[in-house]
């Protein structure tokens, strides 16, 4: 079994879409208006507009609800992107700090209040684990 991709469920996907896109600077692949995907080579992250949750089971998920689940991706240098988002973020939760884990690490949130981590390993053991 294989992950194939994360899927947040938005009132407006446009927007969202757009964030990501800024965010990781992939444009996303957009087969219909109600659905997008960013896909990076570790995998995708699907943006589903909230019609589309009735085809799963209505009431099954709602946008902008989520408090559980912290959306990742793995950078090269967690300053950097730091410094080119700068001004552009409408909620950084914490800047870039280094976790007792060994990654470093920047949360900020999307437009629909998921947060999002930007991290890259910085300590030897850090990345020995990604290396794996």
């Amino acid at each position: 079994m294989n992950l194939a991709s994360i899927r947040i469920i938005t009132a407006d996907v446009d927007r969202l879409v757009g964030f990501y896109e800024m965010l990781t600077g992939v444009t996303a692949d957009r087969p219909a208006p109600v659905f997008a995907e960013i896909v990076t080579a570790a995998g995708t992250l699907a943006i589903g507009d909230q019609a589309t949750v009735a085809l799963f089971g209505e009431g099954s998920a709602h946008p902008a609800d989520n408090r559980s689940v912290i959306i990742e991706f793995m950078v090269a240098d967690v300053d950097a992107e730091y410094d080119r988002l700068e001004g552009r973020l409408d909620a950084v939760v914490q800047v870039p700090t280094t976790m007792p884990w060994g990654n470093r690490s920047l949360l900020v949130r999307d437009p629909d209040g998921n947060l999002v981590n930007l991290f890259a390993p910085v300590t030897a053991d850090a990345i020995a684990r990604q290396e794996r």
